[in-house]
């Protein structure tokens, strides 16, 4: 029952997607959800009461496969050990899911919100940490850290938008000045803190 439950809820979520890439998000509809999924509408709101709930989870399930891409990227074998290595896989991993995953032109880790009310990018920010805390040998924990992290990934955001409304496949050349935004300004915390007797970690 357990395992019915889990792929039918996939099947929603699945479907969520597909139709976010050809409606938008404000023509989704859970009733076309049903539709697109093969289940009966009830069985959608047996999950959701309306669409947002549903687009919020697809967008955590985004940030959930997100975080596995990642730690598959870094624990595959001759992977670079470094940070900056590993702020490259960040930034890879997600433009590899924004061109290819259904639904994530819309809705990456949060549901279509005005900028000042979205709070994904502090989530997204805090499990970067988390996952490459024990790797790196960051404390994930420190506040600073976390406030260094959170500017990151928010000004890694708007440029990486901006590579994607002037490429639709993301422009090069604003994808390559994000990263090298980023290794100039968490240098300033992550070479400083962690390059004395750790030499490997600003590989």
């Amino acid at each position: 029952m357990q395992r019915r439950s889990a792929q039918r809820l996939a099947r929603i979520l699945d479907a969520c997607a597909e139709l976010l890439d050809e409606t938008g998000y404000e023509d989704l509809s859970t009733r076309a959800v049903a539709g697109r999924a093969g289940v009966p509408i009830g069985s959608v709101y047996r999950f959701f009461p309306n669409k947002r709930a549903m687009a919020e989870a697809l967008a955590r399930r985004n940030l959930d496969a997100y975080a596995d891409r990642i730690t598959a990227r870094l624990t595959a074998p001759g992977q670079p050990s470094g940070w900056r290595g590993a702020m490259d896989v960040v930034v890879d991993e997600y433009l590899a899911m924004k061109r290819t995953v259904p639904g994530f032109a819309l809705v990456e880790f949060t549901v279509p919100a005005p900028r000042e009310t979205r709070q994904a990018n502090y989530e997204v920010a805090d499990r970067l940490l988390g996952l490459l805390a024990g790797r790196l040998g960051l404390d994930a924990g420190d506040d600073r850290l976390r406030t260094a992290f959170l500017v990151g990934v928010e000004t890694a955001d708007a440029l990486l938008q901006l590579a994607f409304r002037t490429d639709p496949g993301g422009d090069p050349a604003i994808v390559a000045e994000t990263k090298e935004l980023l290794r100039a300004y968490l240098a300033r915390y992550l070479d400083a803190r962690y390059l004395d007797g750790q030499a490997g970690w600003a590989g």
